[in-house]
């Protein structure tokens, strides 16, 4: 399809424009209580402004507060082609944000005595070979394994594959990039093989275990594996932004070989639910969710800033812990700040959106 120019989001033919009036215009989910209408309407203000500088062709947030969603709404459209506005229960690709859902599935397994975080892989992935030093779980979910990141060739893939464990033939005979420990390099690869390792410890398929002991458990209807050749209601479709400010469609992908790394589909209500749930330990002990929010150390002592599956990080001196990610036709944001009991996502149908400031924006927005 040809370009299509949203500059400042203003440049729009008729049923266009009517199409985003239905969408800023919708009802949302709001608390009812003054204050927090008032942040409502800043971070909605926030939203609009990204919005309209062209960033993106379709956008959903959602935020919690003590449990409950406060707020919910969709902006722009999911598809350019069929003028399809952004709807709360839109599913978007959550890109990285993945890795949190997987290291759910990965603290469940320890919590329950049925995987060791410390032992070699090949314990549970025995078809994985031998790299010449043991690399342990632990280590693949904090970035820790030496295994390498995936190219832009890797990301665009086309084969389909069968299973988790056929997926780990796309990287399992690459050379380490270092001794593991001993530093820390983010890695997908690693979560794929997390995939395989989930497996082995449940006896389950790794996508099956994640519908069962996490999706669940924590009232996530609206999560789902991104399945390229199925029909997926509510889907929304995918592009990329352009040097002239238009928008093209994403290369078509198929993520059967980035289940557990970057492979689901999820809207922005189900992922508060998700932060919520988890740190109301409703599926996870205390100490448990501790374990994945707790940055590891490389060898020499250095903190990563990285949990297993989180990014810990300060925002005006408060504890923090997320993900972000970025996908073909995809970017996204996760911020959970525990002790505030309050969960801020953002998922947009574009690449490369940059969403850090946003994000940052409204979570000051927020704070209690």
């Amino acid at each position: 399809m040809n370009g299509i120019s949203l500059r400042k989001g203003i440049l729009m033919d008729r049923r266009f424009t009517a199409a985003l009036l239905v969408v800023f215009l919708m009802p949302c989910r709001m608390s009812g209580f003054e204050a927090q209408d008032d942040k409502i309407k800043a971070a909605r203000s926030e939203v609009e402004s990204f919005f309209g500088k062209g960033h993106v062709a379709g956008l959903s947030v959602a935020v919690s507060h003590q449990g409950r969603i406060i707020w919910s709404q969709g902006f722009g459209l999911a598809s350019l082609e069929h003028r399809t506005p952004v709807w709360p229960w839109t599913k978007f690709r959550i890109a990285s944000i993945s890795k949190s859902l997987t290291s759910v599935a990965v603290a469940r397994l320890w919590q329950e005595g049925k995987l060791d975080l410390d032992a070699p892989v090949q314990r549970y992935a025995p078809t994985f070979p031998d790299k010449g030093y043991p690399i342990t779980t632990r280590q693949l979910a904090g970035h820790l394994s030496g295994l390498p990141h995936y190219t832009r060739d890797d990301i665009i893939n086309t084969v389909h594959y069968g299973s988790v464990t056929e997926a780990l033939a796309k990287f399992q005979d690459r050379e380490l990039l270092f001794e593991p420990g001993e530093k820390y390099s983010y890695s997908s690869f690693g979560y794929n093989l997390i995939g395989v390792v989930v497996e082995g410890a449940s006896g389950q398929q790794f996508l099956s275990y994640m519908q069962s002991e996490v999706f669940e458990p924590l009232g996530m209807r609206h999560t789902i594996a991104d399945h390229y050749g199925r029909i997926i209601e509510n889907r929304t479709e995918f592009y990329q932004r352009q040097e002239d400010g238009t928008f093209a469609n994403a290369p078509a992908v198929d993520n059967s070989d980035v289940w557990a790394a970057g492979g689901f589909l999820s809207t922005a209500e189900d992922l508060v639910r998700f932060g919520q749930g988890i740190i109301q330990g409703k599926v996870l002990k205390p100490s448990t969710l501790e374990l994945l929010f707790t940055p590891m150390q490389t060898a020499s002592g250095k903190s990563t800033g990285y949990g297993l599956g989180w990014r810990i990080q300060p925002l005006d001196g408060i504890r923090t812990v997320g993900h972000s990610g970025s996908h073909i036709g995809a970017s996204s944001r996760l911020v959970i700040l525990p002790e505030q009991q309050l969960v801020i996502v953002i998922l947009t149908n574009t690449g490369r959106s940059g969403l850090a400031p946003l994000s940052a924006t409204i979570t000051r927005i927020f704070l209690p």
